[in-house]
């Protein structure tokens, strides 16, 4: 996944993974003058969680000598998520800020001249994933979860294979500070109530999420890929490349312009 000559963007939010993702960086490929790690974190606008979660962020990039570059929606498209939340719209939060998650960082990193992307995806949510896409009947997703067409910056997850309880174990262990706070809104998304089930599963049938994710990889190899050399078009707004005249993060630009 790292490769000579990297210059690599971590998503730090200053949670147990990223922040486990980022120490495991530096002690890997500390001596590798060839390679270049920076963090960027991603403040939603969510009062009473994110700003203790960045305060960590910071606090654990400056402690690895990691530049740290921090970006908000309100600076970026001009509202926080509790402003979209606020306007009751049907969909979950989670949806939103998942698509202007996605957006700031691929936009910033290339900003930033990042070669690759790291999130700290561990098996848990990689598991989530494929699972909330198998009961929506979304082949198309599932086909294309490690496929990202070269529009976009390459992105890369070390921690896919780990269970999200052993991450923290080894957060524990080598003393990265472990923030408990949970985002507010992330009761009342989907991926919530898939993760309940999946870790019930695997309280009573341990093994199954790693089940999971190798029938996945056997399935993988039949599932259609991305079209690479279809050509994608381009944002009528903001230019970035969209499978659409307007790309999703515009649409919400608009939806709250409209509100």
């Amino acid at each position: 996944m790292v490769e000579r000559g990297d210059k690599i963007a971590v998503a730090l939010s200053g949670g147990k993974d990223s922040s486990a993702l980022l120490y495991i960086f530096k002690k890997i490929f500390h001596n590798r003058n060839d390679l270049e790690f920076f963090a960027i974190a991603v403040d939603e606008g969510i009062s009473g969680f994110r700003s203790i979660t960045l305060r960590n962020a910071e606090k654990v990039a400056k402690g690895l000598g990691i530049n740290f570059y921090r970006f908000s929606f309100e600076q970026e498209f001009g509202f926080t998520l509790d402003e979209i939340v606020s306007k009751k719209f049907e969909q979950a939060p989670c949806t939103f800020c998942g698509v202007l998650r996605r957006k700031l960082i691929d936009r910033k990193a290339k900003e930033l001249g990042a070669t690759k992307v790291a999130t700290a995806h561990n098996l848990d949510d990689e598991v989530q994933t494929i699972l909330i896409n198998y009961l929506r009947g979304d082949i198309a997703r599932l086909g294309r979860l490690y496929g990202r067409r070269a529009e976009f910056v390459p992105r890369i997850k070390p921690l896919q294979a780990v269970p999200e309880k052993e991450v923290a174990l080894y957060a524990i262990l080598v003393g990265i500070p472990i923030i408990t706070a949970g985002c507010p809104y992330a009761t009342r998304s989907f991926r919530f109530t898939v993760k309940k089930m999946l870790n019930e599963f695997e309280r009573k049938y341990p093994g199954t999420k790693y089940s999971v994710m190798r029938g996945y990889e056997r399935l993988s190899e039949f599932l259609p890929r991305a079209q690479q050399d279809k050509k994608l078009l381009r944002c009528e707004r903001c230019g970035d490349a969209s499978a659409s005249s307007i790309c999703k993060a515009c649409e919400i630009i608009e939806m709250m312009k409209g509100t």
